[in-house]
């Protein structure tokens, strides 16, 4: 500011100067005497001087006001920087904390997801190990047993099944479901050809799922066949086996594209169930077990409505007998009571007759009695003594 000022009084300087010099040219020049012009001089010297003073004067009020103004603009500046600077800390606080819970958020879900991908290489891990237990076929059997002693475990009463049960022909069924004759006890087999199916599913080309879907009827049939002969025992058991799929997919597949061989298990009497309509069959059995329990114990059942019945007659012949003893005791207070009325009434008559009897007492004396007047005259009183005693 203050080269400012400086910059500016040489301008006002040099322009009193320069105005000078051309007054005095041109007053020389009008032929003016050197006392004229001396006096001119002085008095525009004079004049200029003011004038530059005033000019100072305005320029220092020029100054001061643009110094205040300069002050004045720089506090607004910085109350301004102040003002941003806080809602800049402030958002940028607030930005932080969201931030932050952004970042908390974001690593509970990758917890979650963590967790989910442990799950899910478990549940991998499972299905690798259920396909070996699919694959090799000792494993594949003791887990399609283990399945049906599930499912019959949890359906049938301990009684009513029996776990590889032996059969008179030395052959060892893996359940044997106990019911009585007819229709008799049921051999379920949960043994399947699962090999056949396996190579019908990865055959390749058409010629191979052909040859695969031929070997996979034939084992099929075999299975059956061997069912029939082994589990089915005129006499033993049931005129049908059951032959336990441990796959819904096997299962649906087989009712779906081989419909020969579940003809060909109707007419061998071997009815190929899956875990579902098994259960539905385990079901049936339950209801019907329940029926012949409640059959064998109908006779119990009717001995003990027939002596309920008797409960009750002897119950109706006591309520009969008390019946009896409450009207005849009812009657008994009727004649009571008439016996208590009676008697009531006789005492109010003798009542009557005493009253009656002691008012005719009382007009007999009055009737009597003497006059006062005489009374006082007699020698005696009324009870026949001497008045002098």
């Amino acid at each position: 500011m203050s080269e400012f000022v400086q910059i500016l009084a040489a301008v006002v300087v040099v322009a009193a100067v320069a105005t000078l010099f051309v007054v005095v040219r041109f007053g020389r020049g009008r032929g003016r005497s050197a006392t004229q012009e001396d006096a001119v001089w002085a008095e525009r010297t004079r004049a200029l001087s003011e004038a530059q003073s005033e000019i100072m004067v305005r320029i220092k009020a020029l100054a001061e006001a643009q110094t205040t103004t300069q002050a004045q603009l720089t506090k607004a500046l910085n109350e301004r920087l102040d003002t941003v600077s806080k809602g800049m800390g402030d958002k940028l606080e607030a930005s932080a904390l969201k931030t932050a819970q952004s970042l908390g958020d974001l690593k509970k879900h990758l917890n979650v997801i963590d967790e989910a991908q442990k799950n899910i290489v478990e549940l991998s891990g499972q299905v690798v190990g259920l396909q070996d237990i699919l694959a090799h076929k000792q494993a594949r059997v003791a887990f399609g047993e283990v399945q049906l002693a599930d499912l019959v475990q949890n359906i049938l009463p301990p009684d009513a099944f029996e776990m590889q049960a032996t059969l008179s022909n030395k052959k060892r069924a893996d359940c044997l479901i106990l019911l009585p004759n007819p229709p008799g006890s049921i051999a379920v087999d949960a043994k399947f050809p699962l090999e056949s199916f396996h190579s019908l599913r990865n055959a390749p080309g058409d010629n191979g799922k052909t040859l695969a879907a031929r070997q996979f009827r034939i084992d099929l049939k075999k299975h059956i066949d061997d069912i029939a002969e082994k589990y089915i025992l005129p006499g033993e058991t049931a005129e049908s086996a059951l032959m336990f799929l441990p796959s819904e997919a096997v299962y649906a597949e087989l009712y779906a594209n081989f419909t020969d061989v579940t003809e060909y298990s109707y007419r061998k009497r071997v009815w190929i169930v899956s875990p579902t309509t098994l259960m539905a069959t385990l079901n049936t059995v339950r209801a019907i077990l329940k029926d012949v329990r409640m059959r064998e114990q109908a006779h119990i059942i009717q001995q003990e409505i027939h002596k309920l019945l008797d409960d009750v007659t002897r119950l109706d012949k006591r309520v009969g007998n008390l019946q009896s003893h409450f009207d005849q005791a009812t009657n008994d207070i009727r004649q009571i009571r008439t016996s208590s009325e009676k008697i009531v009434k006789r005492g109010e008559r003798i009542e009557d007759l005493q009253i009656e009897e002691a008012g005719e007492v009382g007009e007999i004396a009055a009737a009597v009695a003497p006059a006062p007047e005489a009374s006082a005259t007699l020698p005696f009183d009324s009870a026949g003594g001497s008045k002098s005693g």
